[in-house]
């Protein structure tokens, strides 16, 4: 059974009205549990808890050191393309917003990449809208066998596809697929989701299975929090976890916990999660999962980034861009504008350009911690971790 199927029988109001009717009790005995269940992890995101944070956070850091050790793994995502056939009113790169786009060359994904290497990463996450035009199969490929000689950890976060599809990019080098479902509420996806095949909720949720059945290693889930209500976001990630878990056991699982950031739209967020049920929900995920990778990106301000990394945090970007060609400016010649996903005359908008005079093609979000990778390095080191730029080769596996 497909989790799309299991999840359309979780009894989700059932598991919310625990979660808000959980006690102090409620809390306490599931920090004492070794393996929490659901049931648990509802009650670890609770107003109950929120007023046992102390406690929870001392949990939630003695695990992390007993599975992980004290590191934090570094990558930085290297985006391929701003251009994108779907109306996601959520994001910068939404067809209709008039915003200059390119997509990057083999060449000039190499010269970003190249950058990257230069500061010190071999773990790089390639970003793409969804386009099959410019970001088809063959292309993501080609991208991906090119990189593979220098960066051993290559994952991917672009338009979902068949199996099939991915096969040639797991067997050019890629080790990892990333997928949001953005928001777990169908209504809500509905409304935000306006055109394109990102409107399609059931075949984005059933990705990762399609992802571990082509080959791909390691599997990223999360919501875009910001769209509905939180701690309905969390059960439903919890209970997509559970499902790879049990069901994709060979792979690896990574869970993100990325808030809405502003980007091109001026979209606002529907919902509201604070610092602190943030740092509340890290916490709940990693009791209940404690082998699960939990990731952090620069969406968050840098304080808040290093509260965090003792708590639960594994893994970490840093001095990241959003923008196609964001590191050494690659692709800048071949800047294009698109208003309702037509290609119009390169002119002047509100978002086409920084506090610099040339023009450059839009990041999907604006970033908070704007740091670079040796500043965050240094802070880890700081805290008493150890920043880890690699960590896996394919000779591993050979």
């Amino acid at each position: 059974m497909s989790f799309v199927a299991e999840f359309d029988t979780l009894p989700l109001d059932a598991s919310r009205k625990r979660c808000f009717s959980a006690t102090a009790t409620n809390v306490r005995q599931a920090l004492t549990k070794r393996h929490l269940a659901l049931a648990d992890f509802a009650a670890l995101i609770s107003p109950a808890a929120s007023e046992l944070l102390e406690p929870l956070c001392r949990r939630s850091q003695s695990l992390t050191q007993q599975r992980f050790g004290k590191v934090i793994r570094l990558f930085a995502p290297l985006y391929l393309s701003n251009e994108c056939v779907n109306n996601c009113q959520y994001c910068g790169f939404s067809r209709d917003n008039p915003i200059l786009r390119v997509t990057l060359s083999v060449d000039e994904v190499l010269r970003e990449a190249s950058a990257l290497k230069e500061q010190g990463f071999r773990n790089i996450l390639l970003v793409a809208g969804e386009h099959p035009r410019f970001v088809s199969k063959n292309y993501l490929a080609d991208c991906v066998r090119a990189l593979h000689d220098e960066f051993p950890s290559i994952s991917l976060e672009v338009g979902p596809m068949e199996a099939e599809d991915y096969r040639p990019i797991v067997r050019a080098g890629a080790e990892g697929l990333v997928v949001y479902q953005e928001t777990y509420d169908r209504a809500i996806y509905a409304e935000l989701h306006t055109a394109g095949p990102k409107r399609d909720f059931n075949w984005r949720m059933e990705t990762p299975e399609r992802a571990y059945a082509a080959g791909f290693r390691r599997l990223g889930i999360g919501a875009l929090f910001g769209l509905a209500d939180w701690h309905f976001e969390a059960l439903c990630v919890a209970a997509h976890a559970d499902y790879l878990l049990r069901n994709c056991w060979k792979g690896q699982l990574t869970i993100s916990l990325p808030r809405l950031r502003p980007c091109a739209g001026q979209f606002e967020p529907l919902t509201r999660m604070t610092d602190r049920d943030l740092v509340q929900l890290v916490c709940a995920f990693r009791l209940t999962f404690p082998d699960a990778g939990l990731v952090l990106s620069t969406r968050e301000p840098a304080k808040l980034r290093d509260g965090l990394v003792p708590l639960g945090i594994t893994l970490m970007s840093a001095g990241s861009h959003t923008e196609p060609g964001g590191y050494t400016g690659a692709g800048k010649e071949h800047l294009h504008q698109t208003v309702r996903g037509r290609i119009v005359e390169l002119g002047a908008s509100e978002w086409a350009t920084g506090n610099g005079n040339e023009p450059h093609a839009t990041g999907q979000f604006d970033i908070a911690d704007e740091r670079s990778p040796q500043e965050v390095a240094e802070r880890i080191r700081r805290l008493g971790y150890e920043p880890v730029w690699k960590d896996w080769d394919a000779a591993l596996t050979a």
